[in-house]
C-alpha cells in the first residue's frame, strides 16, 4: 500500500487538485485529470521547493507537495526491493507453504532469512486457486503473506480478503510481489477467538 497525498498536479497545459498515489512502481494522480506513470518511464526527476517535477514519456508532471517533494524523489530513485516491502532481512524466520518461484527462494537465502518451521515470523503462502486458501486455517503464526495471481477469475482480490479475515486474521498491507502476482499481509486479530482457541 503506497503513500496518498491531496495535491495539485500541473501537466502540460492543465492543472488539478486530487489525490496523487506514490507506489511501489508508479506515480498515479487522480482529479479532472488521470496520470499513471510508471518510474521506468521516468526520464528525469526533480524536487525542490515543494514541487516534484517529473519529465516522462507522458511529458513533464509537477507534484505540488510541499515537504514531501524530497522524500518522494528518494523513493521514486531508490525504490524498496520485493524483500523489504514484505519485511524480510538477515535473519528472520520463514516457512514458505504453497510453490514458490526459483528467484523468491534464491532472495530470500540472498539476504540471510532462515527457512523455520517452528514459530516462524513470516508464513508466505503461495497460492493459484481460490481452494487454495484454505490452507489458512491451519496456519498458527502472528503474519502471514498471501501471494496470489493478478487478474484472474479463480482468485479474486475478495476471495482472498474474506478468507483471512474468516480465519479470525485482518488484512493490513498489500503489494506487488511481480509483474504476475500480488502480495496481501495479514495479522491475527488479538481478540480473535480462532487465536485463542489455536493458542492453548
Amino acid at each position: 500500500m503506497g503513500q496518498e497525498v491531496n495535491c495539485r498536479v500541473d501537466f502540460g497545459k492543465e492543472s488539478a487538485t486530487g489525490k496523487a498515489l506514490l507506489e511501489t512502481s508508479e506515480v498515479i494522480f487522480r482529479g479532472a485529470f488521470r496520470l499513471k506513470i510508471p518510474f521506468k518511464s521516468i526520464t528525469s526527476l526533480n524536487a525542490a521547493a515543494g514541487q516534484l517535477a517529473i519529465q516522462c514519456d507522458q511529458g513533464r508532471a509537477v507534484f505540488h507537495l510541499g515537504d514531501r517533494a524530497e522524500k518522494w524523489a528518494e523513493r521514486i530513485r531508490n525504490p524498496p526491493s520485493r524483500l523489504q516491502k514484505l519485511g524480510v532481512k538477515s535473519g528472520t524466520k520463514f516457512h514458505l507453504i504453497g510453490r514458490h518461484d526459483n528467484d523468491f527462494r534464491r532472495e530470500l537465502k540472498d539476504v540471510g532469512a532462515v527457512a523455520s518451521r517452528a514459530k516462524p515470523e513470516l508464513v508466505f503462502l503461495s497460492i493459484k486457486h481460490k481452494d487454495d486458501l484454505v490452507e489458512l486455517a491451519y496456519i498458527k503464526e502472528a503474519v502471514v503473506w498471501v501471494i496470489h495471481p493478478k487478474g484472474i477469475e479463480t482468485v479474486r482480490e475478495i476471495d482472498v480478503i474474506s478468507a483471512g479475515r474468516a480465519a479470525g486474521l485482518v488484512d493490513t498491507k498489500v503489494c506487488s510481489f511481480s509483474a504476475t502476482h500480488t502480495a496481501r499481509r495479514f495479522k491475527w486479530r488479538e481478540t480473535s477467538p480462532a487465536k485463542a482457541r489455536r493458542s492453548k
